[in-house]
């Protein structure tokens, strides 16, 4: 059964670019006649907060996008992402490394014939991977990446392929300050929770090969996933929080909806509807195949977003 998912960071209130991707996943779940859960990533605690967690999906209810089953908390699962980290240091997959982030950038920069730098690669070089050097101090966990390329079919973007060892390099699975990586926790909460179908933001679009080797070196099945763009504002910035995006507006609803499935490709819901009507119209309308692959210009909804 198709299983998607929409999974929020509780250090601000929805804005239009994450009501975009809680849109896309959930018609694409309900067009589908699948499930529709919700996962509150709330692992890097000092940027987390409760209150802003009951306002998400407060905001959500409000927009008529429902959700099955409980809502998972990331923050409630940290015994399952131990469990993974060890099996993948038991199969020699994953390594301490003791590397700062300074040492890595100054180890990856290059210098032209004068001797002044130029950009650094961002490339792990694999420093520690045959073991941490005398009187270093164990920092982060990383895990091996092979030369083999990780090819996926993006059911928006095409096919995409990464050599993750030239392109990233080993990378971090559990960082220096004792948060298990992004990498790793959305790897193990899809496979856990049965997710067949990621349907997020095309910034996403180049993790996801690693994301993809986790799961085959888990022992998980890969789910199909769908990048769609991501809005810019103005300068070509994308909408975030990071970003100072605006949030949604609480008063319009309604109004909010269109103007997310506008930038997906749906124009033209019935004005004055309340949100389960616009989206029960958008549900009937639904395909991957009206989202555009890319937005190069600001988004500009021709849909009246403000209070």
């Amino acid at each position: 059964m198709y299983t998607g998912r929409f999974a929020p960071s509780p250090t601000g209130l929805l804005h239009y670019g994450s009501l975009v991707a809680a849109v896309a996943s959930w018609l694409d779940a309900r067009a589908a006649g699948g499930r529709w859960l919700v996962r509150i990533e709330d692992l890097d605690a000092p940027r987390s907060r409760a209150e802003v967690s009951d306002a998400i999906l407060r905001q959500l209810e409000a927009l008529a996008l429902e959700w099955d089953g409980p809502v998972v908390y990331q923050s409630a699962r940290l015994d399952r992402y131990c469990a993974a980290l060890e099996t993948l240091q038991r199969a020699g997959h994953a390594y301490w490394c003791g590397c700062t982030r300074k040492e890595i950038e100054d180890s990856t920069t290059q210098f032209n014939a004068a001797g002044a730098a130029r950009t650094a690669s961002r490339v792990y070089p694999g420093t520690c991977r045959t073991g941490i050097r005398p009187g270093r101090t164990p920092r982060a966990v990383r895990v091996k990446t092979g030369g083999d390329p990780i090819r996926f079919i993006d059911r928006l973007q095409g096919e995409t392929v990464q050599v993750v060892e030239r392109e990233v390099g080993d990378f971090v699975a559990y960082r220096a300050d004792g948060v298990h990586a992004y990498q790793l926790a959305v790897v193990v909460d899809d496979a856990e929770q049965g997710v067949t179908d990621v349907v997020r933001g095309a910034d996403l679009l180049a993790s996801t090969p690693r994301q993809i080797l986790l799961q085959r070196l888990l022992g998980y099945t890969t789910p199909r996933y769908l990048h769609f763009p991501v809005a810019i504002d103005e300068t070509g910035v994308k909408l975030s929080k990071q970003s100072g995006a605006k949030g949604v507006p609480a008063a319009r609803p309604a109004d909010a909806l269109r103007a997310a499935l506008e930038f997906l490709g749906l124009g033209g819901a019935p004005a004055g509807e309340q949100p389960r009507d616009v989206l029960r119209w958008a549900r009937e309308r639904w395909s991957a195949h009206r989202v555009p692959a890319v937005h190069a210009a600001p988004w500009r909804p021709s849909v009246r977003v403000e209070p």
